[in-house]
């Protein structure tokens, strides 16, 4: 029998264990940038990192942390969600999203929000059609 949970990887070991889904949307991090980002981003921006496990397995991935700003209030901020590219579409990623709303109203957040990069259509549907998400702005870089 299958068995999926929600767990929140706050060791170096369980941090680890979740690069290789990680990696498929972080793909400029190799194993050692990603692990020192998470831990600096935990430690100074309360970064939480969780992880949906079908029986052993790290299947999906969700970094997000709260945040105050005038737009949004207080909210939590999607940093990363991703579900392993070879088992898409079996509800893992609205699955822990939906974890994270629930982490948010608990938390007496007011939303939650979330950027996404202009060439994953499929994302956009995701979030748009399935999880409900409106389309509010657009964000803009600039690289120093």
């Amino acid at each position: 029998m299958k068995t999926t949970t929600i767990k929140e990887l706050t060791t170096d070991g369980e941090i680890r264990s979740a690069f290789t889904v990680m990696q498929q949307l972080r793909t400029h991090l190799d194993e050692e940038q990603y692990v020192d980002l998470v831990k600096e981003a935990k430690e100074v921006d309360n970064y939480l990192l969780y992880a949906l496990f079908d029986n052993d397995e790290v299947v999906a991935v969700c970094g997000f942390k709260p945040m105050i700003t005038l737009y949004y209030g207080r909210f939590v901020w999607v940093c990363d969600l991703i579900t392993d590219n070879a088992i898409r579409s079996k509800g893992h990623g609205k699955r822990l999203l939906e974890f994270v709303h629930e982490w948010a109203e608990k938390n007496n957040h007011e939303s939650v929000a979330l950027s996404s990069g202009l060439a994953r259509k499929e994302a956009h549907k995701f979030y748009e059609k399935k999880m409900d998400y409106d389309k509010v702005s657009y964000v803009f870089k600039k690289n120093l």
